[in-house]
Parts: C-alpha cells; sequence; structure tokens
C-alpha cells in the first residue's frame, strides 16, 4: 500500500483529465481503477489480487498518459480487456458491474411499488430522470453520488426532496430539525415562538420547544386574568399552529417537554389521556439524576418555580415514585410521554464544558440535542452494504471502506450546511447554523448487517461489533471535521481548552484524533446522531436505525378482479434475501440468531442503544417496542435500566396500548372511514387524522400496520406517515 501511495504522490502533477459521462472533467487516479477490479474480484472464487489490480491500473496510466483528455468508456474499456487476458472470471464480473451500473443511470434502482411510491411522491422533482436526481441530491459530489447510488449513504428525506430547488425559486429548507429557544414567562414572546414555528414550518423544518420557564398554574399574573392557567394551557396553541402549517400534505412535527422539577409537570404527564388535546405534538419530560435517585430512595421530590417578575415562589414535594409510577403508567397506557435524561444529554458531547452553550431542546424525533434557534442536516450510513460475503461463514464488516465513508459523509453534510445557509426560515437560525455548524452523520441497517455477518442482535457479539464500528465511526467523523477546520477555520464559537476538556472527545478521540483537534480544532460543535430513517430506509430497502425488524413477515391484502380480498405473505426484504440463498421456506426454519420485536428483551435492546450512545455526541431517536403483556413494573425497570446504563432518552410503544383503540366503537364505521379516504381525495388528511386518533397502529390509508419508531409511525405497506418527511 505504501508502494501505491508513492505512485499517486509520484503522478500527481502530470495527471490528465478524465470526460465522465456527464461531460465534467476530472483528474486522472489509479486508485479507482484499482478499487474497481477489487471490486469484481471480491465476487470471484480466487478473491483478490492486488498485484494484478496494481498491474493494469499502472499500465492503464501509461497507455493514456499521453493524451490531455480521455473518456471514462474508453479506460473501461481498457481495463475489461486486460482482465480478460489475466483474470477471466473477474471481467465477467467487471462487465455485468459495468451494465448494472447502465441500468441504473438510466433507470434507476428497482423498486417495489412502495418504493416507487416513496420515490415518486416524496422526493423526485416533477418529471426529473433519476440520474439526474441524483446529481440534483448529490450537488456535483461524484462520490456521494456513487454511494447514495450503491445504497451505501442517504441524506435525509429534507435534502432529497428540496436540494437544488432553491435555484427555481421554492423557499425549502434542507434541515430537518430546528428547536426555538425556551418559551419566556410573558405573553409577547409566547406568541412569537408561536410565530417562528410557523415559519419554519412552512419551509419544511420541524420545530422542538421547552415549555418551563413558563410560571405554573395559579401564579399570580399582572393583567385581568389575575392568576395564570400554567404552562400546559399553552400546549394546545403550539400543537394547532403545527397542524395548520402543513408541508406537502403532512402536518409539521413538534417536540413539547418540560422539566420534572416544574409545578405543573404532573398536568403535563396526563395531558395526552385526553384525545381531543395536543393532537399535533410528541410529548417528553426532561429528567434529572436528582430525581431518578429520589425514585430509587422512595423519598420526596421538590417541583419548584421562582416567577422572575415578581419574586413569587411555588414549592410543592410530591412522592418521586409515585410520580415515577404516573410516568410509567401513561408511557404504558398511551404511549406518551418519553423520558429524555437531562444529565446525561448535558454532561455527554462536544460542548459539554463550554458555560457559554446551552441546550434549549430536543427535536421532535429526539435524536439531535440543539441550542436556541439551533438546526441540523441529517444523513446515513447503511452498514448492511458494508459487508463482504453476507449470509456465510466468512462473512465480515469493511471498517477501512467505512471510515472513508465516515469521512466523506463529514464533507457532504458540510456542503449541505454551507449551501442550506442562507434557506433557514429565519436570521437568528442562519446565524446559529454559521456560528456552531452542526450537523447530524447517522447509521441505518443496523439489524440488517448482524443477519448478514450471523450475529444475534442485542448479544455479546453484536455488542463487541458496535464497539469496534463506534470507534471507526467517531475518530474517522472527528479527524474529518478537523482536517475541515485546517482548511476552512473551526466553526466560529469554538473554544479550544473547552472543547479538548470534553469527556466525550477525551474518551473516544485517540492519540491521532486528539493531536488533529489540539491543533487545528473542529469545523463542526456537533457530528453524530442516528435518527429514525423509516422512508429512506423503505426506499432502498433496508431495516430503520438502530432498530430491529419489526417482524420476519407480513400480510398483504390485495384486491382481486372479482372485487374479493385476497391476503397473501410478504417477507421483510432481508429475511427473503436469507431464505433464498439458504433455500429456506419455512419462518420456522430461521436461525435462533434472527430477532424482531416481538422476541427481543428489553434489557438487550437498551444495552445495544447504550453502546451506540458512548460513540454518540448528540443523541438517538428510538422506540422499545414491547408486547401487550409488558407490565407497568416492567416499564418502571425499563427507565431505571436506560437510565443507569447511560441513555440520552427513552420511550416505548406498547402493542395494543389503550391509544391504539380507545375510540372504536364500530369496525365498520373505521373501515366506511378508509374506503371514503380513497375515493375523496379531498377529504384525506381529515379523515386520516380520525383514523390515526381511533387506531394509531392502522394505516389510514390502506389498512397495513403502522411502525412506530422516532415519536412517529410510518405504513410498512404504502409508506404513509402522519409526520413531515
Amino acid at each position: 500500500m505504501q508502494k501505491w501511495i508513492h505512485y499517486i504522490l509520484r503522478w500527481g502533477d502530470i495527471m490528465f483529465k478524465v470526460e465522465k459521462r456527464n461531460k465534467n472533467l476530472v483528474e486522472f487516479e489509479t486508485i479507482k481503477i484499482k478499487n474497481a477490479i477489487e471490486k469484481a474480484m471480491k465476487e470471484t472464487e480466487l478473491g483478490i489480487d492486488e498485484k494484478i489490480s496494481e498491474e493494469i491500473a499502472n499500465y492503464a496510466y501509461e497507455f493514456f498518459k499521453h493524451l490531455e483528455i480521455v473518456n471514462i468508456e474508453r479506460i473501461q474499456d481498457f481495463v475489461e480487456i486486460q482482465l480478460m487476458k489475466d483474470r477471466p472470471e473477474t471481467a465477467k464480473r467487471y462487465i455485468i458491474y459495468r451494465e448494472e451500473r447502465a441500468r441504473l443511470r438510466k433507470f434507476g434502482w428497482e423498486m417495489s411499488d412502495l418504493q416507487r411510491d416513496i420515490y415518486e411522491k416524496k422526493y423526485r422533482y416533477e418529471t426529473e430522470e433519476f440520474d439526474d436526481f441524483m446529481e440534483r441530491v448529490s450537488g456535483g459530489n461524484q462520490f456521494a453520488k456513487k454511494a447514495i447510488m450503491d445504497k451505501e449513504f442517504m441524506p435525509a428525506g429534507r435534502v432529497l426532496a428540496g436540494r437544488g430547488l432553491d435555484k427555481l425559486g421554492r423557499k425549502i429548507t434542507l434541515s430537518n430539525c430546528y428547536v426555538m429557544p425556551k418559551v419566556e414567562d410573558n405573553i409577547e414572546n409566547i406568541f412569537d415562538i408561536a410565530k417562528y414555528m410557523a415559519r419554519t414550518y412552512s419551509y419544511g423544518g420541524g420545530v422542538g420547544l421547552t415549555l418551563s420557564k413558563l410560571r405554573p398554574k395559579g401564579a399570580r399574573v399582572n393583567n385581568a386574568a389575575n392568576t395564570t392557567t400554567g404552562a400546559v394551557s399553552f400546549m394546545d396553541l403550539y400543537s394547532l399552529v403545527t397542524g395548520l402549517i402543513g408541508m406537502k400534505g403532512r402536518r409539521g412535527a413538534l417536540m413539547l417537554n418540560l422539566d420534572v422539577s416544574h409545578p405543573d409537570i404532573e398536568e403535563f404527564i396526563d395531558v395526552k389521556n385526553d384525545l381531543n388535546k395536543v393532537n399535533y405534538a410528541n410529548i417528553s419530560v426532561n429528567i434529572t439524576d436528582e430525581f431518578m435517585q429520589a425514585v430509587e430512595d422512595d423519598s420526596k421530590f421538590k417541583l419548584y418555580f421562582k416567577v422572575e417578575a415578581s419574586g413569587e415562589e411555588i414549592i410543592r414535594y410530591v412522592s418521586a415514585r409515585d410520580m415515577f409510577r404516573k410516568l410509567a403508567r401513561n408511557n404504558w397506557n398511551m404511549a406518551e410521554p418519553g423520558l429524555l435524561f437531562q444529565d446525561r444529554i448535558n454532561d455527554w458531547h462536544i460542548m459539554s464544558e463550554d458555560d457559554e452553550f446551552e441546550f434549549a431542546g430536543v427535536n421532535p424525533c429526539a435524536e439531535e440535542t440543539l441550542p436556541a434557534f439551533g438546526s441540523c442536516n441529517l444523513s446515513s450510513i447503511n452498514l448492511s452494504e458494508f459487508v463482504t460475503k453476507p449470509f456465510t461463514n466468512e462473512a465480515e464488516f469493511e471498517f477501512d471502506r467505512f471510515g472513508e465513508m465516515v469521512r466523506e459523509g463529514v464533507i457532504y453534510l458540510n456542503e449541505i450546511l454551507d449551501e442550506n445557509m442562507l434557506l433557514h426560515p429565519l436570521v437568528q437560525q442562519q446565524e446559529m447554523s454559521r456560528d456552531l455548524r452542526q450537523i447530524g452523520l447517522g447509521i441505518m441497517g443496523v439489524a440488517d448487517m448482524f443477519i448478514k455477518l450471523g450475529i444475534k442482535y442485542g448479544g455479546d457479539d453484536s455488542l463487541d461489533l458496535i464497539h469496534k464500528i463506534g470507534k471507526v465511526l467517531v475518530n474517522e467523523a472527528l479527524k474529518q471535521s478537523a482536517l475541515l477546520a485546517k482548511e476552512y477555520g473551526p466553526f466560529p464559537k469554538y473554544r479550544k481548552d473547552k472543547v479538548l476538556s470534553s469527556p466525550f472527545i477525551k474518551s473516544n478521540a485517540n492519540a491521532e484524533t486528539y493531536e488533529l483537534i489540539e491543533k487545528y480544532g473542529l469545523r463542526n460543535s456537533q457530528l453524530l446522531t442516528i435518527p429514525p430513517t423509516g422512508s429512506i430506509s423503505t426506499l432502498i430497502g433496508c431495516s430503520n436505525g438502530l432498530e430491529p425488524i419489526f417482524q420476519v413477515s407480513y400480510t398483504r391484502k390485495s384486491e382481486s378482479l372479482h372485487q374479493e380480498d385476497t391476503y397473501y405473505k410478504v417477507f421483510t426484504p432481508i429475511i427473503k434475501e436469507f431464505m433464498d440463498i439458504n433455500n429456506i421456506s419455512k419462518e420456522e426454519d430461521l436461525p435462533e440468531f434472527i430477532i424482531t420485536t416481538s422476541n427481543l428483551n428489553y434489557k438487550d435492546r437498551i444495552d445495544l442503544q447504550a453502546v451506540w450512545q458512548q460513540y454518540i455526541d448528540a443523541s438517538i431517536s428510538s422506540t422499545v417496542n414491547v408486547p401487550n403483556s409488558f407490565t407497568v413494573e416492567e416499564v418502571e425497570d425499563l427507565y431505571i435500566y436506560a437510565w443507569k446504563k447511560g441513555l440520552k432518552g427513552v420511550t416505548i410503544y406498547r402493542d395494543g396500548c389503550a391509544r391504539s383503540g380507545i375510540l372504536i366503537t364500530d369496525k365498520k364505521e373505521t373501515e366506511s372511514n378508509i374506503d371514503r379516504i380513497d375515493q375523496l381525495k379531498q377529504e384525506i388528511e381529515q379523515l386520516a387524522e380520525i383514523e390515526i386518533k381511533n387506531n394509531p397502529d392502522i394505516c389510514p390509508m390502506c389498512g397495513g400496520t403502522l411502525i412506530h419508531s422516532g415519536g412517529c409511525a410510518e405504513c410498512q405497506d404504502c409508506a404513509y406517515s402522519p409526520c413531515s418527511i
């Protein structure tokens, strides 16, 4: 390899140009030929022979170096001929690969009806060709374009749907998530925040909002009301704004949270029990270590609020364990509120030691902890595509190639951040993006990766592998951000001593990484996250985020020519692939290492998330799906276990919980609503929301199953989601 690097450096100043298929000119790079040959070699019995791949790459350079410009097709024809002489079986794979790429450029991925629906209705702009879609989304970044085409890397929905459209006059942000300032305790700011939210929704962003500064119910006010209605009373205001301002046929996305020490906290915990209130928001409680310790000690916990304007103090003591039971029961019964572990959030990130920095809340899916007016651009790496020889005893994870993808992902997201700088809805958001440069590089396809490797999700081997992947992920991301800082400067609010003293940095950065940060700083104040990837995972056919697969198979309904419903079994893509390769026809014959949400122990699930969190500076959006038989006491145990394991947040969804059917009185009425939605397009949103209220587990569009993750849900049959893209 050292010899090869020597060739690259020696030829660097005399490279000729290569004409790409889009007529762009790029530098000739022998390493790209070598990589392409070895990719074909990996698919043959003889495997990789670096000597042959280097010789052909070197020969290509010698053969074409007298030319100023050479077409890419001519170079590939040359390689094909050389492979026919030395490795005919590799030549065959190379030819097949070229044909596949040609088809891909013209027609796109092979897609199911569901995938085609997602692509065309959510992300494709009007009638653009697939290659034009790829060019628009990649922004001319050829590494990113190839990685996206190969399903190794996917930008989040806002980038897929909106990148480049500003040139056509569209006002669309490329950031999925924003956090507003904490709502101040005055009427002007309360409504200013509502205005900021509406503007952000109109550009396509979701919003997180903390209500903890609002005085509690009964506190004195100096107006005609004499006393305030409390923090909870304003939740409906922000919920209604979210429901009113839509995004391409979807409502906005909102997270509301309140500190566990706020005197209105019990009312906040219960608010979702009334299905006529706060219909357009997820809710979470900011939990402190002090509260959790009080729960363990079975002691009293102080609820406290001081009204700054008047000096009035509201103090009340409650049983910590009773309130904890209320939290657990509501989550067991209604799937909300979620829990955010505030001390862990504040202590485990790049800026944790900077006393000038403060988080204001979390985004709607809780994977992004952000300051006031903070935002984040998201993309995810599909880990399942970095497994060589999948489904065999020789299957391995490609750490070097993954590391390269991490570096390129950081570069790509910084390009998105710069391009999006003036596309934020508010000037304050533009300023915060410039000052902190927060990005969110994530992962998905975790469950599929384990299946390809023959590893049990949540088992010891899976945790060991996550540690290895996590170390590569965090160090390559930090190093690339440092190298970008070398070239462009660190983020404006970078304070060297504060960043270098961060426990997250000190725990994760190896010697080389730490030295680079010390020398150049960091280009980004936030780098890594694990968001929910429902739509983009479905689009490319991999598992969602770090979630286990939902089920091995499901039943799909099809209407026959005689207007009779036909039901048939459909296997989850990774399971079908595994069964086909191993000649398995029955679910019962699947190996024990294949785990779904229905047979995964919750502690194994939390253990896995806890290991990932060690290497993630932001947070992780994830829902622990539990069976209907799960008890309130088990929810309590789950919460305590998650806290002790160092999670930043946790929520559960109990199969068949009361929220799933509390308003259902007549199944025929439910079915007629679904039929009516199909027939009357103009009523689609209104009826869909009625059905979501009636039964959050059933898709209002097609009757399929809604999978709950990251504070929202998505249909596995038609990809409908009540949340924004």
